[in-house]
């Protein structure tokens, strides 16, 4: 083989790296978005694909954890490569330390159902190329997000398509007081029945014949893998169709980050694309 004359190695490299330079890559925005039943504003993350322009693309909305924030996915997961990957907008809203994606009858302060519902989804559609519809938007979360995706689903199935639970704390009757539920819904010895009104294993009730995508995932090793796996039998029952997944892992961001390419991938069997 004859060798390589070294200013066409040179020369190659030298192209090589314009075009890796040159590539576009996602942008990422942190905006603040008023909540107009809270009196506040939070801040979200928003990722466009390298794609972004003046096609209207879909939206996946990503919600954190109980004690999290709007950062959380981004700085745990590549939501970059994510919406370039599936050419969507990711939003990583802000649900409150504790906000459970409900709006409280015992605080009237904390409204995070309508913020996400509402507030978010109507700022993202006018700020940017979306397409503004149910056919256009998803929820996907994690524990309390999970609760969060399932239930705001079920209570508004027509402002979004699809919604998928990670590690989601969907019976809500199990929870013992913990997790700041008691200040949002009241002790369950008193308000025994909010708390059963507010679970995702009464709520999916509301899905049934509406052809809406349902993906749940959930670690064996998980404390939550018990809601998870009652909420999986009453899909059955009600012969709701659903994917449901149990993996080898526990309640923690290696399963989650690992579990949102199954998720994103199941979305686009249900959302438009214009």
């Amino acid at each position: 083989m004859m060798p390589v004359p070294k200013k066409c190695l040179l020369t190659v490299l030298f192209f090589a790296a314009v075009l890796t330079i040159s590539l576009p890559a996602a942008t990422v925005d942190t905006l603040a978005i008023p909540a107009t039943r809270m009196n506040l504003t939070a801040k979200a993350i928003i990722v466009l694909p390298a794609s972004y322009g003046e096609t209207p693309l879909p939206v996946v909305y990503l919600l954190h954890g109980w004690s999290g924030n709007y950062r959380n996915w981004f700085d745990k997961a590549d939501l970059q490569s994510a919406a370039d990957r599936y050419n969507l907008i990711i939003v990583c809203p802000d649900g409150g330390y504790a906000g459970w994606y409900l709006d409280s009858s015992i605080d009237t302060t904390s409204r995070y159902e309508s913020y996400i519902v509402y507030d978010v989804v109507d700022f993202i559609d006018q700020r940017y190329k979306t397409i503004p519809d149910e056919k256009g938007r998803v929820l996907c979360g994690l524990s309390m997000g999970g609760h969060g995706a399932l239930s705001l689903l079920a209570k508004h199935p027509d402002r979004f398509t699809a919604a998928g639970s990670m590690s989601g704390v969907l019976d809500l009757d199990h929870s013992n007081n913990s997790y700041g539920l008691l200040d949002l819904l009241g002790p369950y010895e008193t308000h025994g029945k909010d708390w059963t009104n507010t679970s995702c294993l009464i709520l999916v009730e509301n899905l049934k014949d509406l052809g809406k995508g349902i993906i749940l995932d959930c670690g064996i090793e998980d404390r939550f893998i018990p809601d998870n796996r009652r909420v999986h039998q009453r899909l059955m029952e009600l012969a709701i169709p659903h994917d449901y997944y149990e993996r080898p892992g526990g309640h923690s961001w290696d399963y989650w980050v690992n579990a949102l390419d199954y998720h994103l991938i199941y979305f686009n069997k249900f959302l438009n694309r214009e």
